[in-house]
């Protein structure tokens, strides 16, 4: 009789807990409902997180206001050359920088006029090698942002993310999955091959169309006729963009898989396969002025 009594008074006071619970609830979203606050700030908070680039975040990180975010810096310090280096406080950087650009940039266009006057091939070489040195001066002042950005978290996704679009493969080495280097190397060294040779294949058939259907006198027919011609020609270039696109393929999943799995290293993964059976009560949905009675019952979650 005792416990009846006992079991009868413990019910009691979980439901008056549960109705007291739901009026407070009933209450609290009388409030919010005419102030308007909760759905204001929601909106805020996702219109935030949906940018890509923000340029008081990014302009307001150069002038020491406020933290930036290394997606921000980058994507600035793509045209703002030199804008991870000001973020760092790293100003000594900034003449290299500026000045290895520039000195690219002058080397290219100077010998660029000296092939035009004299036509020597050299020097056409040259002014596509001062532009290539300009080309990576600017990428190494991307990378070098994106060694020295701090954020107290390793790895950091933001990091390994552009780790692997600047050097494919080095978002894996960050991540420390070595193992993943050679495969996507490899695959991206394939497709490349596969591009090459089948752009060689594409220009010969190409060349020996253009012969073949050529109406002009003293032109030397191939043996292949133009119908020949014209179908490897459409098979080759058709190769050809589907190899493109296997490189491109190739350079995307190894960015994907470093930004993914540098996330995922937090993700923990153990034994431990657990039942844990307990009270629980549950509030059913009513009017949201109407105060329901609460539903005791058994709560049973497992963990694996």
């Amino acid at each position: 009789m005792t416990l009846r009594r006992l079991i009868t008074t413990l019910a009691a006071a979980l439901a008056l807990a549960g109705a007291a619970h739901a009026q407070y609830r009933d209450d609290q979203f009388k409030r919010d409902a005419f102030s308007q606050n909760y759905a204001d700030t929601t909106q805020n908070v996702k219109a935030d997180s949906s940018q890509l680039f923000s340029f008081k975040e990014f302009f307001g990180g150069l002038a020491h206001k406020n933290t930036a975010s290394l997606k921000t810096l980058s994507i600035g310090s793509t045209v703002f050359i030199g804008g991870n280096q000001i973020y760092n406080r790293q100003y000594w950087k900034l003449p290299i920088i500026y000045g290895g650009i520039g000195a690219g940039v002058a080397g290219g266009i100077y010998f660029n006029n000296q092939f035009k006057q004299t036509g020597d091939s050299k020097f056409q070489t040259y002014s596509t090698l001062s532009y290539v040195g300009a080309g990576l001066v600017w990428w190494g002042s991307l990378m070098d942002g994106a060694v020295t950005y701090n954020r107290g978290q390793r790895p950091d996704p933001s990091k390994s993310t552009l780790y692997s679009i600047l050097l494919p493969g080095l978002g894996q080495v960050y991540n420390g999955e070595f193992w993943k280097v050679p495969l996507y190397l490899g695959l991206m060294a394939g497709s490349v091959n596969y591009w090459i040779d089948n752009n060689v294949q594409y220009q010969r058939w190409k060349w020996t169309y253009d012969q073949a259907s050529s109406t002009e006198e003293g032109v030397e027919k191939p043996p292949q006729t133009a119908e020949t011609a014209k179908y490897y020609r459409d098979v080759f270039r058709r190769y050809r963009d589907y190899s493109i696109l296997a490189v491109a393929l190739s350079y995307l999943i190894q960015v994907v898989d470093a930004n993914v799995f540098a996330y995922m290293q937090d993700f923990e993964v153990n034994d431990d396969i657990s039942l844990r059976v307990e009270p629980s009560i549950q509030q059913s949905l009513g009017h949201a002025y109407a105060v329901t009675p609460p539903a005791v019952g058994m709560s049973i979650g497992l963990k694996f």
